[in-house]
């Protein structure tokens, strides 16, 4: 006997959430129950769209679905999060986790309390050029991020260090293990209260040092990672999802494109929370590739905040150098 569907249900559903919305909607064994928004309106276009019952009170979800997608606003993931864990419920909360890491220690450990599942949408783990080089990664030696977009108009309640700059991060914390050693940065505010443009120099214990840039404000969009390493270079662009190897091979500079599978990351990262939502209720433990943990989230968001600091910090100094000029 086929096991029933996982029943699942979006809470937020704008331009994200809608994706998730329509991801779940075609994904086999997967039942789009619920579509929620505060805005019933747009809980009720999505429905008509997706399928699902819509509501504006994600209370209606408890006891109703198997597992929850969040993609409300950053400002709003603690406290919708902890109800949805409190009820036991598997929950994929769309990055950054939370704003502080206090909350994000309090999420991880409300999962733990109840036995349930707690992951955070750091999509590009799932996209096909990152996951094609993945098996040849040696040990990095430096590492270049250029992550750059026009003003969104959304987002804007958070710095493009947790709004962009903290997928960067993750990737580069999957792929270095040694210790931080030291941290610079610089950002500003253009158009936002928050940093709009930010760059940080993190160097690792290991020696392994990491220059990575954010823009919200550019006029072109770019999503590049340049990757050092002992015996090669790698250059992946995330948003054309190709990876370029090259290695000194006799002498000669040689240039090999690595194959990738085409899989959209979202639809691969959402297939991967279904599967750990079922293997969970049955128990099973065989290793698949999963979203980031809640505790994967909470080091981003590290991360992301002491690099928040550093700028700040530097912001105050130059105005304190400069007040009596």
């Amino acid at each position: 006997m086929l096991p029933p569907p996982i029943r699942v249900g979006v809470v937020g559903v704008g331009r994200v959430g809608a994706l998730h919305a329509q991801i779940y909607a075609r994904l086999p064994d997967v039942r789009l129950a619920y579509v929620c928004d505060r805005d019933a309106a747009r809980a009720e276009a999505v429905a008509r769209e997706c399928g699902g019952t819509p509501t504006a009170d994600v209370r209606a979800l408890f006891g109703r679905v198997d597992a929850i997608s969040l993609a409300v606003p950053t400002t709003a993931h603690y406290a919708i999060a902890k109800r949805c864990l409190t009820h036991g419920i598997p929950t994929l909360v769309e990055k950054p986790l939370t704003t502080s890491l206090r909350q994000a220690d309090a999420l991880v450990a409300l999962a733990a309390q109840h036995h349930t599942i707690l992951q955070v949408g750091h999509v590009e783990r799932f996209n096909p050029a990152i996951r094609a080089m993945q098996p040849l990664l040696t040990h990095p030696r430096f590492i270049e991020c250029h992550r750059l977009s026009p003003y969104p108009h959304r987002s804007t309640d958070i710095s493009v260090v947790m709004d962009l700059m903290v997928h960067d991060l993750d990737i580069i914390a999957t792929w270095i293990t040694a210790p931080l050693a030291r941290v610079d940065a610089v950002g500003l505010r253009v158009l936002s209260t928050t940093e709009d443009i930010a760059n940080a120099r993190l160097e690792f214990a290991d020696g392994a040092i990491c220059d990575v840039t954010a823009s919200r404000v550019s006029p072109e969009v770019m999503r590049k990672i340049r990757l050092f390493l002992d015996d090669a270079y790698c250059s992946i662009d995330y948003k054309a999802q190709t990876v370029e190897l090259y290695r000194n091979v006799g002498g000669q500079i040689t240039k090999e494109p690595l194959p990738t599978d085409g899989v959209q990351p979202l639809e691969a990262e959402l297939s991967a929370f279904v599967a750990s939502v079922r293997q969970h209720a049955t128990g099973d433990t065989a290793a698949i590739h999963r979203p980031a943990s809640g505790v994967e989230g909470r080091r981003a968001i590290e991360l992301a905040l002491l690099i928040e600091r550093k700028i700040r910090a530097r912001a105050k100094r130059w105005s304190t150098s400069t007040a009596g000029t």
